[in-house]
């Protein structure tokens, strides 16, 4: 019975050797992408309360799940001279531990938010500081009040203000040991010079030192108030519940008298050298780092820009990875990301790799950049890269925390949130015309600033050939100091 069974085994594995070759698809090219499929989901509701906060709403109803976010519009950018990370700093403390006559530690915070089966979150980013949690709909209630007491009655306890300041300090020391994180915040300096947007937003283990309770203190009176402030909520709730449970939770907060404080100037006049070399000492790797300036999130042509970064160096496929890793196993990885924040953006590309290969690389990211304004993309790229950008989009959607920050981020950005429901087709209308008009427009390299660090010994001379006299600049790590 075995040998039989074993010996019709055979003779249909020899029957499907012969006749699977002729039946096989041809796998030499990938099939062409999907047409994009349009965005189920409602056009985003939005009302203001009369103490002028304001309430933004996306409805996604069939799971009993809301996520909600409030965001609070000052972040980074409002960071004082010489204390780089203030605003992260206030951000974090929002979690651990509030006062008043419902006051909590921090593990008491924690554990309330968990007994709603959620987590409590706060952070601050350019243009945003906040708290966020997503639960069930019946506990929305019991969360928006979490939420409110974080946002208007944080503790900021000195223990807690010296423990998130240590973490962070932890933290910095290893980011400080990186090139590729040492040279992309160089070029973020270089390129928006003394200006907000160029220091690091978590600080500097200079400018963290410095910063006291009284200046968080003075920051979130300042700046923490309801018409300096928005509530965004996604899931499974309509606008009249939510608007009702707003009223509930945040018709007490009152802004302080006067206007909110103006923004100071977040982009100063970009850094001479066109190349700054970071010298790491005896790093076995070098961080390569371009940037570019690019216009604010407001731009008619972002989308255009969004797809040129795709093109770029968005994903494993762009031309970056692919010229660098795939094609001279160069790096592990090398792409670009384009950051459009309300007053400005930047375009900027980072590479790792070896020290030896730190000026090759440096020719590479230029070569590419300077190819998407002088070729134009060819349509199967280009339907790629869009069907990419467009299917990172519609999976961020999917959930409610994700359609959370994605309004979130309309509303920083000063963007009409009603883009969410059109933003498939203004990337889908993208043509290669449009990619390399923006190229051509915004990739000059006139504006381009390029750092370096490593083991500069190695690099040094073959990167300053590059570069005419007076536009390089050599500087040892340790007197680095991005946020002063």
């Amino acid at each position: 019975m075995t040998r039989h069974f074993l010996a019709m085994l055979a003779a249909g594995l020899a029957a499907f050797a012969v006749v699977q070759p002729a039946s096989a698809q041809p796998y030499d090219r990938p099939p062409p992408p999907a047409a994009p499929r349009p965005l189920q989901i409602a056009a985003p509701q939005s009302a203001t309360l009369p103490n002028g906060l304001r309430v933004v709403l996306a409805e996604r109803h069939g799971v009993p799940l809301v996520s909600v976010q409030l965001l609070v519009l000052a972040g980074a950018e409002v960071d004082p001279q010489r204390q780089a990370g203030l605003a992260s700093l206030t951000a974090g403390l929002l979690t651990r531990g509030t006062t008043g006559a419902k006051g909590r530690s921090a593990p008491a915070q924690a554990a309330a938010a968990e007994a709603l089966g959620g987590t409590l979150s706060s952070a601050a980013g350019w243009h945003e500081s906040g708290v966020g949690i997503s639960v069930t709909t019946p506990r929305l209630a019991e969360a928006l009040a979490l939420v409110a007491q974080a946002v208007t009655e944080p503790a900021f306890a000195q223990a807690e203000i010296d423990r998130l300041r240590a973490e962070t300090l932890d933290e910095l020391k290893v980011a400080t040991t990186r090139p590729g994180t040492v040279a992309g915040q160089a070029v973020n300096r270089m390129l928006f010079g003394d200006g907000a947007y160029g220091h690091p937003a978590s600080g500097t283990p200079k400018s963290l030192p410095r910063i006291t309770r009284a200046d968080v203190l003075r920051l979130h009176q300042q700046r923490y108030r309801p018409d300096n402030a928005v509530l965004v909520l996604a899931g499974d709730i309509g606008m009249e519940q939510a608007l009702a449970l707003a009223r509930r939770h945040f018709a007490a907060w009152r802004a302080p008298a006067g206007a909110v404080p103006a923004t100071p100037a977040v982009a100063g006049r970009p850094s001479t050298p066109l190349l700054t070399l970071v010298d790491m000492g005896d790093s076995g790797q070098a961080g390569v780092a371009l940037a570019l300036p690019l216009p604010a999130a407001g731009s008619p042509d972002l989308a255009a820009g969004q797809v040129a970064n795709a093109v770029l160096g968005g994903g494993y496929s762009s031309r970056l990875n692919q010229e660098i890793r795939i094609k001279r196993g160069l790096s592990y990885g090398a792409g670009s990301a384009l950051d459009a924040r309300l007053s400005a953006g930047l375009l900027r590309a980072a590479v790792q790799t070896k020290n030896e290969s730190a000026a090759e690389v440096v020719a590479l990211v230029q070569g590419e950049v300077d190819r998407l304004a002088t070729t134009p993309v060819p349509d199967d790229e280009l339907a790629a890269r869009k069907a990419t950008l467009i299917g990172g989009f519609s999976r961020s959607v999917e959930t409610t925390e994700g359609l959370t920050g994605v309004l979130a981020a309309l509303v920083v950005s000063g963007r009409p949130v009603g883009d969410l429901t059109t933003r498939i087709a203004t990337l889908s209308a993208v043509d290669s015309a449009a990619v390399r008009a923006y190229a051509r427009q915004y990739f000059d390299a006139a504006g381009r600033r390029i750092a370096v660090a490593g083991n500069q010994r190695v690099f040094e001379a073959a990167l300053k050939t590059t570069v005419k006299e007076g536009q390089a600049l050599s500087v040892k790590a340790g007197e680095l100091d991005l946020g002063d």
